[in-house]
């Protein structure tokens, strides 16, 4: 008897579609991906520190949507050009200096072109990739890169059953 309840939950797990994974984030550029300058967080909202990360590239390299979002902006600010693209989420990503190939209100998918890389950012050309959740900026490499795990050690005393 105890083969059927197993056979059933068996059955109903095999049945089920799996669980949908959460978006995954793509590298904005074509390998390789040399980071010129890491993602420095500034001690206070106004404070110094770099909000983003800078890849390496030629000039004229496609800067690619990292997951499917909707494009904010795209154009100048200041004395760059930017896209601006809206994750699920929250999440917000910014790619500069470029020359956008997509306009605002523009639904994009991962892996699609937005742009163009522009020169003016560093001393050879690069990619600043900015990602923020509301206020708090937050490190892009973290979306393309496996979370470090660490295992610790169990506290010292009697095991349990």
């Amino acid at each position: 008897m105890p083969l059927l309840p197993t056979a059933l939950l068996l059955a109903t797990l095999l049945t089920q579609p799996p669980p949908t994974p959460q978006p995954r984030f793509t590298w904005p550029l074509p390998p390789p991906h040399p980071v010129v300058r890491a993602f420095e967080a500034p001690t206070t909202p106004y404070g110094p520190g770099h909000r983003g990360a800078d890849l390496a590239a030629p000039a004229g390299t496609p800067v690619l949507a990292t997951a499917d979002a909707l494009v904010v902006h795209a154009g100048p600010v200041a004395t760059r050009t930017l896209v601006s693209l809206q994750h699920r989420g929250g999440l917000r990503t910014t790619y500069e200096p470029i020359t956008p190939t997509v306009q605002r209100g523009h639904r994009v998918r991962q892996g699609e072109v937005i742009g163009h890389l522009q020169e003016g950012h560093c001393s050879t050309p690069c990619l600043h990739w900015g990602a923020r959740r509301g206020q708090t900026y937050l490190d892009p490499l973290r979306l393309v890169t496996a979370p470090r795990v660490r295992l610790l050690p169990l506290p010292a005393g009697p095991r349990g059953p």
